[in-house]
């Protein structure tokens, strides 16, 4: 039996799981309401204010599928309680951020503006110029996101110029000695 997936859900306050005939997993809560299609041959069942995830045979994609479907709505759960927020810091002189309607206008040393969409249901906040915060109910998108914006200038191992997590860690290189 797959141990994560054997784990059963605690759900908070105000928030409740309904299990659709048409294998539909819909999450609400006070943040907002999240929904998935549950995998062939696993089951959610929901006692109360516990969820238990189970599965029907021990075939090996039904195996796998197991954790995987109880991580994706603990993961719900949590969204749409608390919800998830990614920190991200740029380090480089004249490097900025700034959000203009449904876009981040990223300034990343390139010859023009790097304009990144902002997808529903994420909220994207820039502070000081060089600090963004990604907020959103979905884990998957939220991590997308700071990952995207990450990933056009990532910070590099010279002088840790570039976009990173706050709290990252970049390992320095030393530059080239002169003899």
């Amino acid at each position: 039996m797959s141990r994560v997936g054997k784990q059963p859900i605690q759900l908070p306050e105000k928030v409740s799981i309904k299990v659709g005939d048409d294998r539909s997993v819909l999450v609400e809560g006070p943040k907002g309401k999240l929904n998935w299609t549950l995998p062939v041959g696993v089951d959610v069942k929901a006692d109360g204010k516990v969820v238990s995830v189970t599965r029907d045979s021990e075939d090996r994609r039904v195996r796998a599928m197991h954790g995987t479907s109880q991580r994706l709505i603990s993961n719900m759960v949590v969204g749409v309680s608390e919800g998830y927020k990614k920190n991200l810091e740029i380090h480089g002189v004249g490097f900025r951020a700034a959000v203009k309607g449904n876009h981040i206008d990223l300034s990343l040393g390139h010859s023009h503006p790097v304009l990144h969409p902002i997808p529903a249901g994420v909220k994207v906040t820039v502070t000081d110029n060089t600090k963004i915060a990604v907020e959103g109910l979905d884990k998957q998108i939220v991590g997308q996101v700071a990952a995207d914006i990450r990933g056009y200038y990532p910070p590099e191992p010279y002088k840790a110029k570039g976009v990173r997590y706050v709290g990252e860690y970049i390992r320095r290189k030393a530059g080239k000695s002169v003899k």
